[in-house]
């Protein structure tokens, strides 16, 4: 089994990056220079801890929730906090267009 995962994010084009098995979404995203935070919030966040809910994308496949915010996400169809996702299997990430805090604005992209 490989120890790398390909991650495949879309923002206007796609670009796959490889993420060490394991790592979280957000800080491999951050460590690529993608942006996952609005704003003001790209300043202000809680360092990924699942508390702020700025870190949101759109993610496919979804893994199962393990954080009590993804499962209201997933229960009601809002976007997954990239802090709370663990990189184990291929995914493709749609990142959002934010606004001042974790706001999404209303075009969002969604992976295909």
């Amino acid at each position: 089994m490989s120890d790398r995962i390909p991650v495949t994010v879309v923002v206007d084009e796609e670009t796959t990056i490889d993420v060490e098995r394991g790592d979280t979404l957000r800080d491999a995203l951050l460590e690529h220079g993608f942006p996952v935070y609005g704003t003001l919030s790209q300043y202000a966040n809680c360092g990924g801890r699942g508390l702020c809910a700025t870190c949101t994308v759109e993610i496919d496949p979804a893994p199962e929730p393990t954080h009590w915010h993804d499962a209201a996400a997933v229960r009601f169809g809002y976007p997954r906090l990239s802090c709370c996702i663990e990189v184990e299997e291929p995914l493709t990430v749609g990142l959002l267009d934010k606004h001042v805090w974790g706001q999404v604005l209303p075009r969002r992209v969604t992976p295909e």
